[in-house]
């Protein structure tokens, strides 16, 4: 990939190496939030050191454009472990070293301690993950950053989903809410956000598509469910 691809082509070379390695699907698909998908993106298939090495080329490609200023990356666990991990060996391949940390979820009693392991969280912060749903994640991030006295200043994701997020009531329901998770992270939680590709670029993949029993006969449901839940 060099430099002289646009933000649009690189969105598609995306959405194709994706579906290539079977990260993203079509189908029926229960969200967390509890919607029937027609498509399924699901990063854990990024499963070998060649597709995890040009996954993290994509992101470093996409946070150069992006332009967002950092000083280190964190990685949240557990799928935010090895994509951060990838990205900082990307981006020191490409001349810029960057410190890389990453949290555990249990905290461990011996040795270090503690729930933090790798670089001391200082600076600007860069949390790099695969999809953000709720924004869930992104605030339990955002909080462990600002314990250790750094500041969170940006996110870096796979797919940006472009659908309204969901939040839970007291009375045990679970209500859409009209802004997605990346708007609440930029909006709310004052964050750049990056995506190497958005919704609306798989449905411009989709559009691209040919001829009898191609991809493209999915794009009416992918449309409708981006009708019906988008923002």
């Amino acid at each position: 990939m060099g430099n002289a691809l646009t933000h649009d082509a690189l969105a598609q070379e995306f959405v194709q190496f994706s579906l290539d390695c079977g990260v993203l699907k079509f189908g029926q698909f229960k969200t967390k939030a509890g919607r029937m998908s027609p498509y399924f993106f699901n990063a854990g298939l990024f499963d070998d050191g060649a597709k995890l090495g040009r996954l993290a080329a994509f992101y470093a490609q996409r946070l150069m454009q992006s332009k967002i200023e950092f000083d280190m990356i964190f990685g949240p666990a557990y799928k935010g472990i090895p994509l951060g991990a990838a990205v900082a060996i990307e981006l020191a391949r490409l001349g810029k070293v960057v410190p890389f940390a990453y949290n555990r979820k249990e905290v461990k009693d011996h040795g270090e301690g503690g729930t933090l392991v790798g670089a001391p969280l200082k600076g600007r912060v860069l949390i790099v993950d695969d999809v953000m749903s709720a924004g869930t994640a992104a605030r339990e991030s955002i909080a462990l950053i600002q314990a250790a006295g750094a500041t969170a200043q940006g996110v870096a994701i796979a797919l940006d989903r472009q659908e309204m997020a969901t939040e839970a009531h007291s009375d045990g329901s679970v209500r859409d809410v009209p802004h997605s998770a990346v708007q609440y992270v930029q909006s709310v939680l004052g964050l750049q956000v990056c995506a190497i590709a958005r919704l609306e670029d798989l449905l411009a993949y989709l559009t691209g598509q040919g001829g009898a029993g191609s991809l493209a006969g999915h794009l009416p449901q992918v449309q409708a469910y981006r009708d019906r839940y988008g923002v």
